[in-house]
């Protein structure tokens, strides 16, 4: 199988790692698109001979390809990964329900979200969707024996319309809890922190999924107290009690933490059953794997398909 991804400059992940496991099972060859070129698709794909690879993956910015239907749904058996799908059902979010908009335009793609439940409602909405659980490259985060000095904490973004509850909440612990609110630079000095937090608070409070941070403090090492998304849990496998502690208010966030100081064996259970999970089950590699069995699925059929190369070829070279 000969796969295209078309992916992005200065991609935050870094998918490297993905691209070259993913290699390892198809003939693969990966473009990386600047701005300007994830702007101006109809340009780029003027010079591309599609008709030889299998799959196309798109794996673009959203807020660069979201205009250019016109031209995307011209391209033969495309795959689409997106990592920011959930923005489509949160109402704070300048993207709230263009995601649904964008693939009702494009029929013939299949979808890869990284989020059980908006897997779930947006096939509600007649849409081919696969979900692929977010990972982590163990390359850059992984577990360090250091002294754990911050009891409570949390590295991240806080300042989006979208994170308001998740700031809200942080901040309400910070001042009355003794939560380190943190940021680094990434690589490094990221895995270096995480090393240090004994627990670490995740609050993607109305996500409906899972962020790879969360994935990242596991492997680490550090406790996880995840906010409880519901169908995500069960999806990606993960245990209350076991891999995680999850929480559904500030409450029921503070007995967690004060059992678990009361009982350090019990934390250091769920640190490292949290930590085992996250290497055997959600590292960039386990993505990879994922993404070949999506991509290995039969093409959808549907009569409005552009299924011929010249059609294609006519279409972006006037013939």
């Amino acid at each position: 199988m000969k796969i295209l991804v078309l992916s992005s400059e200065k991609r935050v992940p870094d998918y490297s790692y993905v691209y070259e496991y993913l290699g390892k099972y198809v003939d693969l060859e990966v473009m990386i698109l600047s701005e300007a070129a994830q702007r101006n698709l109809d340009r780029l794909f003027k010079r591309i001979n599609f008709s030889v690879f299998d799959r196309i993956l798109i794996d673009l910015r959203f807020e660069y390809i979201y205009r250019q239907v016109k031209t995307l749904r011209h391209l033969p058996n495309v795959v689409i990964y997106e990592q920011d799908a959930c923005q489509n059902f949160l109402k704070k979010s300048r993207w709230y329900g263009r995601f649904s908009s964008f693939y009702e335009s494009l029929p013939n793609a299949r979808i890869i979200v990284t989020g059980f439940e908006v897997a779930e409602r947006l096939r509600k909405e007649q849409l081919t969707v696969d979900f692929i659980v977010k990972g982590y490259d163990p390359t850059v985060v992984f577990f360090e024996d250091m002294e754990r000095d911050i009891d409570l904490g949390f590295i991240g973004r806080t300042a989006s319309n979208i994170y308001q509850e998740r700031k809200a909440l942080l901040e309400k612990l910070e001042s009355e809890d003794g939560l380190r609110l943190l940021r680094t630079e990434e690589g490094e000095p990221y895995r270096k922190m995480l090393n240090r937090i004994r627990y670490f608070v995740s609050a993607d409070i109305g996500f409906g999924e899972y962020m790879a941070k969360n994935f990242e403090a596991m492997a680490c090492g550090c406790v996880l107290l995840a906010w409880r998304q519901g169908l995500d849990e069960a999806a990606i496998g993960l245990e209350h009690g076991v891999h995680l502690l999850l929480y559904s208010s500030i409450e029921e966030l503070r007995g967690h933490i004060s059992m678990l100081q009361q009982n350090p064996v019990l934390a250091s259970q769920i640190a490292e059953n949290g930590k085992l999970f996250a290497e055997q089950n959600l590292t960039h590699r386990h993505l990879a794997e994922k993404l070949f069995a999506v991509l290995q699925k039969p093409l959808i059929e549907n009569q409005s398909t552009v299924s011929t190369w010249q059609k294609l070829m006519g279409y972006f070279y006037g013939e």
